[in-house]
């Protein structure tokens, strides 16, 4: 039996340079909702799709540096997160189509079990996997 049991990841935090910059990336290109966050004493954001949270910090003094210490590793197989929507291949061609420009780490493939995934980074350089299931 183990010591403890984690039921799901609650939040992811990241810390980022700007704040509308990324508001942009997560909102307005990944659909995710602005959601209040507590009054604390630095600036940040959260958002969040479904179940999933993000928390911004604003870098400041306290909060160590913003951005991908590796981001210049154009590797899928790296740090990152990843968010799962129902066909990440329509995804990737409305993004496409949408004139945005994205920073592509890696476009659409198959994984060996058939899912469907791709990578783009960030504002701040943090790789972000998009990913559907295997269609049965």
């Amino acid at each position: 039996m183990p010591v403890i049991e984690v039921e799901s990841i609650d939040h992811i935090t990241l810390v980022v340079k700007d704040l509308d910059a990324s508001r942009k990336f997560y909102v307005d290109l990944l659909g995710m909702q602005d959601v209040p966050r507590p009054n604390f004493s630095f600036e940040g954001a959260w958002f969040q799709a479904g179940n999933t949270l993000i928390h911004l910090i604003l870098e400041h003094e306290q909060s160590g540096s913003a951005g991908n210490a590796a981001a210049q590793l154009r590797s899928t197989r790296a740090n990152h997160f990843a968010f799962r929507l129902p066909d990440a291949q329509a995804a990737w061609e409305a993004l496409q189509a949408s004139g945005v420009a994205l920073d592509v780490i890696s476009e659409p493939k198959h994984r060996p079990d058939g899912a469907i995934q791709f990578f783009i980074a960030d504002p701040d350089g943090y790789r972000v996997e998009i990913t559907s299931e295997p269609k049965s």
